[in-house]
């Protein structure tokens, strides 16, 4: 019988694979606890028992990132990957933090929301939609660039429309970008609103591009999407 030789990054896998589920659950309850220790009413004993949980996860979460390390061939192919780098973010703060009395530090605390990222390794879904991420980007871009220039033109058209009128409100084309951005996007918060009839007029132009501001994106990442499924 012939025997296949199961290598450093099978043996990786598959032993990473039996506790995936785990690992989802513990980044979830890590998370939680993040959100528990912001209330201001905690009793000491459970902002003690928060603060053992949180070396708990720490301390499973740098034992998962040594053990890839060590699993990987080459090692540093992972250290400085994707996943590596924010497998490293997810557990740097808590010893960065550790030990120095600087409140400016507790910044460093913020990055625990890095562990969210980890959920992507788990997800077949969220790698599903990296992939169709990377084979639309550069229609993305495009559609990025394409935005930023009718954002520009947007907020440039309406302070010559309004700014006479209202000056205080359409102070300059940066003041007016707020506009333009509610507008583009049709959220319309209503806090800057034309008064002219040749801004009511451009804001109706601006209304009717806006509804293609979103839906074509949307499209190019839906069919990307529906090729990302078939690699599967």
């Amino acid at each position: 019988m012939k025997h296949t030789k199961i290598t450093t990054d099978e043996q990786g896998r598959i032993l990473f694979g039996r506790f995936e589920y785990i690992f989802q659950v513990l980044i979830i309850l890590s998370l939680a606890a993040f959100a528990f220790e912001t209330l201001p009413s905690l009793s000491p004993a459970f902002r003690k028992f928060l603060a053992g949980f949180e070396v708990f996860t720490v301390a499973v979460f740098t034992l998962e990132y040594f053990l890839r390390l060590f699993c990987c061939r080459p090692r540093l192919s992972y250290a400085f990957s994707f996943y590596g780098i924010v497998d490293l973010i997810a557990i740097l703060p808590f010893y960065l933090a550790t030990g120095l009395d600087l409140r400016s530090l507790r910044a460093f605390r913020l990055l625990r929301l890095f562990r969210l990222l980890k959920l992507v390794r788990y997800s077949a879904a969220v790698q599903r939609y990296h992939r169709a991420f990377v084979i639309a980007r550069e229609e993305l871009m495009f559609f990025g660039m394409i935005s930023i220039i009718l954002l520009y033109l947007s907020a440039v058209g309406i302070y010559y429309f309004e700014n006479p009128g209202q000056p205080q409100v359409f102070k300059s084309v940066f003041h007016s970008m707020w506009w333009a951005v509610c507008t583009l996007s049709s959220v319309g918060y209503g806090d800057i609103i034309p008064m002219t009839v040749g801004g009511r007029i451009f804001t109706f132009f601006v209304l009717i591009i806006g509804l293609g501001f979103v839906a074509v994106p949307s499209g190019i990442f839906a069919s990307a999407l529906s090729k990302a499924r078939e690699t599967d």
